[in-house]
């Protein structure tokens, strides 16, 4: 099953996609589809509904974040070996963490703002995960269970930010609009094994990033868990579980960032696409 939530920004409606692609009204159902919408006793009520049974939305309709309500939005960081390398890092012998805001999420299609300041802003494209279970403790053989679905995520991220004013990463990650979340939630029956994803990253037509979900260093299961061990988990948080090579800034012999006019595309097998336009800080545009 794939859920949506379309149309203006800040008035988004619940959706189904079909088999078709198509887009489905889930409004006579749930007003919205929150973390209590994606639970297991939510989901298997969404499961429920014939698709072919809900009106069918028109036209070509903005996707938003798929999940409102998000309450914390986590990353896994050098998760993929060959990006580790490119950072000129060593692969962690643990798993690294940290926190994106989660303000900075917006719509899959939604532009990207260059924030203030900034001269080495970047991609990455990630496998997203979002929780539908409570996660205290879990077990690596028990996480998958507490998953309700995977989203295709760009982890955009300002380099200087992230690197040069000290140590917190989350300085350069959380920046407004460095979140693209979507297009759908994905539940883990059709998604299957989330270790078989392939994964793409494209900026002004060219191949950056090329990837596979098999190449992590550590499996989303063993992401979930050990996370777990650390900060409680709740239905409606997003994890998203790394990058592979090909960022702008593994980029040689010179370092690429982007800039005004740029466009991004990426997609994970399964999960959709995404289509960014690059554009200059507007602080009236955050309003």
């Amino acid at each position: 099953m794939k859920i949506c939530r379309y149309g203006p920004k800040g008035a988004e409606k619940p959706g189904l996609v079909d088999a078709d692609g198509r887009i489905r009204d889930l409004s006579a159902h749930v007003a919205d589809i929150t973390p209590a919408e994606i639970t297991p006793e939510g989901l298997a009520r969404l499961k429920a509904i014939d698709p072919a049974s809900l009106p069918l939305v028109e036209g070509d309709p903005r996707y938003g974040v798929p999940v409102n309500g998000i309450g914390k939005f986590l990353a896994i960081g050098l998760n993929y070996a060959d990006h580790a390398r490119e950072a000129g890092l060593e692969p962690p012998p643990e798993p690294i963490f940290f926190t994106k805001a989660i303000s900075c999420l917006v719509g899959p299609n939604d532009d990207v703002m260059i924030p203030r300041g900034s001269a080495k802003t970047d991609w990455e494209v990630e496998l997203g995960v979002v929780i539908g279970k409570t996660c205290r403790y879990v077990e690596q053989a028990d996480a998958l269970d507490h998953v309700a679905g995977y989203v295709l995520v760009n982890d955009v991220s300002e380099r200087a930010f992230q690197k040069e004013l000290g140590s917190q990463w989350d300085k350069g990650k959380g920046c407004d609009t460095f979140g693209p979340t979507g297009p759908w939630l994905v539940t883990p029956d059709e998604v299957g094994d989330c270790q078989a994803l392939d994964m793409f990253l494209d900026v002004n037509g060219k191949r950056m990033q090329t990837g596979h979900t098999a190449t992590m260093i550590f499996p989303v299961a063993e992401c979930i868990a050990y996370v777990s061990r650390f900060i409680t988990l709740q239905p409606g948080d997003l994890l998203i579980t790394g990058t592979p090579p090909g960022v702008g800034e593994g980029q040689k012999p010179t370092m690429i960032f982007l800039k005004p006019g740029d466009r991004m595309h990426l997609g994970i097998s399964k999960l959709g696409e995404q289509r960014q336009n690059v554009i200059a800080f507007d602080l009236e545009a955050l309003a």
